[in-house]
């Protein structure tokens, strides 16, 4: 067992793509604790979703021991964390289990909006923040400016920044000094009551829930009675270990030490991430603070393809959410898919995210429905309700108004696209408060705008107006009225409810008529003419029809009188009347999938 004061936590945070899972291979290169046939780039990104991609999406536990320069041994638990906007929940859960974090700042991008959306949320759990400048190494590095946006954009001293290369490995070694230095050792009494929390948990289909948490005082070794103070459930541990990018078991987990625990948890309810771990024989007197909760705020419904696959979908659920805290789901049931689940997303990354890890991880074949935020309806009778699912909003009649959710978002740019990002907020009704220059080159605006028209193409258009300069960060800042309509999607007449959407009126045609255009591509052509409709209430305002296959009744009649071939084919017309009156149209799944599809894809 190591002691607490040669214990160092802390994450690493910082805006998309500055380098942090770079970073974090330089330090388990450096430490040595893998064998070189073994090491691959980004060891700390698990996933396959995460490689292909290139961005974290969990975060990542590992423990390294280090000698400094002046002899001792340290044991360094680190946590590579994600940069996206719509991880910041991952985030918060590392900075809980931390006292310290390394931000992390691009050499040739500079500060950017998820450098201080981090930095304050380590602020805001009291951790000592020691800046890092990475990327060293690049022909376009300027680090002077870095230095200068770390004193007057963050507030730090730029004196005390680190400069490194991840890359190449350059400044590894006065990194790993100024972590034993500058990082707090953890202050928790070993022999006070158990005290831990679970910051992330997975399954395994051999031992069950393996649970991974920050002991923040106190002991637990195996045989130990442990209890989750939320849940009131009692376990006996089995084992105890120490990530070392695998489970390394270790006789015990004591304060300041991060690792896992396997206790034969089988039943997945009763494992919240968040909740405080005791011990049931002396207990302590009341559960840790968990970290930031973060609402859902994109909702869309997850039905099988297959609907005898339901039961087996609903496990996996319940398996992703052990790994994935920020996801929500209930049951939810429609006309056209069946049963299925509505689930709550931090965004429409998040949710590409929970689709590809349920098809890949839980070889899962689900369909999507059309993302939707939530709606606050106040009914004529004074009833106020709140709506996320199109499937549930109330008759036109009977709606006295509605609100939508607003964002306030901030965007930092080089100043040549700033006519570009204005025009794009614009167009997507944003109304800006606030512009301020950084400095010569950067300029930061401020733009209150919906929810809804972040969720479609935003981030992919101001990446593209900004040739990927451009840096978005935003927070929920209430609601605000709006006219919103449903948008029924009929196909031959009928509404198919998995394709109803939630929408300001003045984008309902745009939207509709889209929507039209795509499923007429994807619906595959009958005998009888197939008529594509969107509209509001019992207004069409948009059509698209797809045109019969013609089968040819007269290749039989070789000559003859013009009567007999005008005889057939009114025969024909009787029955594509009959058909069409009792034909049923099939719906593919790739029909849904293309409603997601914005119009540039």
């Amino acid at each position: 067992m190591t002691d607490s004061h040669l214990i160092r936590n802390f994450c690493i945070v910082a805006h998309i793509d500055h380098g942090k899972s770079t970073l974090a291979d330089r330090l388990i290169e450096k430490a040595k604790v893998i064998d070189e046939r073994f090491y691959h780039a980004q060891m700390t990104d698990n996933m396959d979703i995460e490689r292909e991609r290139g961005i974290t999406i969990k975060s990542q536990a590992v423990t390294i021991p280090y000698t400094a320069q002046d002899g001792k041994k340290y044991l360094l638990n680190f946590v590579d964390t994600p940069g996206h906007v719509d991880f910041t929940y991952e985030v918060s859960r590392a900075i809980a289990s931390c006292e310290g974090a390394l931000l992390l700042v691009d050499a040739s991008q500079g500060v950017e909006s998820q450098t201080l959306s981090n930095m304050y949320l380590a602020l805001e759990h009291n951790l000592e923040i020691l800046p890092v400048i990475n990327k060293i190494d690049l022909p376009a590095a300027d680090i002077p400016s870095a230095l200068a946006q770390i004193d007057h954009d963050l507030g730090l001293d730029s004196d005390l920044a680190v400069k490194v290369s991840a890359k190449l490995g350059t400044g590894i070694d006065e990194l790993f000094e100024a972590i034993v230095e500058r990082i707090p050792a953890p202050t928790g009494k070993v022999d006070a009551p158990l005290e831990a929390l679970i910051f992330d948990c997975h399954y395994d289909s051999y031992r069950g829930v393996i649970i991974h948490i920050r002991v923040f005082s106190g002991r637990v070794r195996a045989g130990d009675t442990i209890r989750f103070m939320n849940t009131e459930t009692e376990y006996k541990v089995e084992e105890t270990g120490i990530f070392i990018l695998k489970l390394i078991p270790s006789e015990e987990l004591a304060a300041g030490d991060v690792g896992y625990i396997i206790a034969g948890i089988k039943t997945i309810q009763d494992v919240r991430v968040g909740d405080t771990i005791t011990n049931a024989d002396r207990p302590c007197p009341k559960p840790l603070p968990g970290f930031k909760e973060v609402k859902p705020v994109v909702f869309s419904s997850i039905y099988p393809v297959d609907t005898n696959d339901y039961e087996e979908l609903r496990d996996s659920m319940d398996k992703l959410k052990l790994n994935d805290a920020s996801l929500t789901w209930e049951k939810d049931s429609s006309i056209a898919l069946g049963h299925g689940f509505r689930c709550g997303f931090l965004g429409l990354l998040h949710l590409e995210v929970v689709q590809e890890r349920l098809e890949r991880e839980f070889d899962q074949s689900v369909i999507f429905t059309a993302p939707s935020v939530e709606y606050r309806i106040t009914m004529r009778t004074g009833e106020t309700l709140i709506c996320d699912n199109p499937a549930e909003y109330p008759e036109e009649g009977k709606i006295e108004s509605a609100e939508e959710p607003y964002i306030r978002a901030s965007i930092i740019t080089p100043t040549e696209y700033l006519g570009n990002i204005i025009s794009l907020c614009v167009e997507k009704r944003g109304v800006q408060t606030n512009m301020q220059y950084l400095d010569q080159k950067r300029v930061e605006v401020t733009y209150e705008m919906p929810l809804a028209e972040v969720l479609f193409e935003f981030y992919d258009r101001l990446k593209s107006v900004s040739r990927g300069y451009a840096s978005f960060d935003y927070d929920i800042i209430g609601f605000r009225p709006t006219d919103l309509v449903k948008v029924d999607i009929l196909i031959n007449g009928k509404a198919v409810d998995a394709l109803s959407q939630l929408v300001y009126r003045g984008n309902a045609y745009d939207k509709a008529r889209h929507v039209c255009e795509q499923l007429k591509e994807e619906i595959t052509r009958q005998q009888f003419k197939i008529a594509i409709q969107g509209a509001i209430g019992s207004q069409i305002i948009a059509r698209e029809t797809v045109n019969p296959l013609r089968k040819d009744v007269l290749a039989k009649c070789y000559g003859g009188d013009i009567t007999r071939k005008r005889k057939l084919l009114e025969k024909q017309k009787e029955g594509k009347k009959r058909m069409k009156m009792v034909g049923d149209v099939e719906l593919p799944q790739s029909a849904f999938l293309a409603v997601l599809k914005t119009k540039e894809s």
